[in-house]
C-alpha cells in the first residue's frame, strides 16, 4: 500500500484485521475493553491503568491525539474514520491502541506473538463526498454477520437489516441516530453538520441498503 502522509486536520481511514483472518474479539468483554481502549488511549500522556479507569480517579483532561469520527468492531476487523488533531497523533494514537490490545488479548487466552496483520492500513480521505459515503460503509459493515454476501448480491431482508443495526453495540451507528451508546469515544458534529435534521443521517444510510449498491463497490477493502 502507498505510504500516506498524515497530516493534521485530514481525515483518514484506518483498518486492520487479526492475523490469519483470527478473532480478534472472542467475547462481549473484548468488545468492552477495545471500546475503552479507543477513549483511553486517545490522549497525548500515558493512559491510565484500567483499574483506576473504572475507579474513576482520572485527575485531568485528554489531551487528544485524534477526533474519532466514527468506528465499527467486527469478530476479526476494525474500521475508523480518524481526523488528526497532533503531529503523529494517528501513529502514535494507532500503536497505543494495537499494543495495549495485544497485551490484554494474549493474557487472557494465554496466547502469544501478534494479533493484528501487521501494522495498520490508512487511506487518505479525500473529499466530503468520500467521507459521507464512507460512514456509511463503515457502519453498515456489521451486516455480513447476518448476510454475508450482501455486498455483492445486495440486501435480501431489509426489515431484518434494520432491526440488526438498530441493535449492534460495537460501531458508533446508534450514537449517530440518537441512541445513547459510547458518546463520549466520537465526535460526531462534523459529519452530522452535512445533514439538516436529526433523522436524516439514519435516512442517508437506509438509503444506502435500498439504492447505489453499485457505489459501495469502490469501498471495498480486503478484509
Amino acid at each position: 500500500m502507498k505510504k500516506v502522509e498524515f497530516l493534521n486536520h485530514h481525515f483518514y481511514h484506518v483498518y486492520n484485521r487479526g492475523v490469519d483472518k483470527r478473532r480478534i474479539f472472542e467475547d462481549e468483554n473484548d468488545y468492552v475493553r477495545f471500546v475503552h481502549s479507543l477513549f483511553e488511549f486517545n490522549d497525548q500522556y500515558p493512559a491510565l491503568p484500567f483499574s483506576q479507569v473504572y475507579e474513576k480517579v482520572r485527575k485531568r483532561e485528554r489531551e487528544l491525539l485524534v477526533n474519532i469520527i466514527c468506528f465499527t468492531l467486527m469478530p476479526n476487523h476494525f474500521h475508523l474514520i480518524l481526523e488528526q488533531l497532533k503531529e503523529g497523533g494517528i501513529t502514535k494514537f494507532m500503536r497505543k491502541l494495537g499494543t495495549g490490545y495485544t497485551m490484554y488479548f494474549n493474557e487472557k487466552y494465554k496466547r502469544t506473538g501478534a494479533l493484528f496483520e501487521g501494522r495498520f492500513k490508512v487511506i487518505l480521505v479525500g473529499s466530503d463526498e468520500y467521507l459521507l459515503h464512507l460512514s456509511r460503509y463503515i457502519h453498515l459493515n456489521p451486516v455480513e454477520l447476518i448476510e454475508n454476501h450482501w455486498k455483492e448480491n445486495g440486501i435480501q431482508n431489509f426489515g431484518e437489516v434494520k432491526n440488526f443495526l438498530g441493535r449492534y453495540r460495537w460501531s458508533s451507528f446508534l450514537d449517530y441516530i440518537g441512541i445513547k451508546n459510547f458518546p463520549s469515544i466520537i465526535k460526531k458534529d462534523f459529519l452530522l453538520g452535512y445533514f439538516r435534521e436529526p433523522g436524516d443521517y439514519k435516512n442517508f444510510v437506509w438509503e444506502f441498503l435500498v439504492k447505489d449498491l453499485a457505489l459501495i463497490k469502490e469501498l471495498l477493502l480486503e478484509e
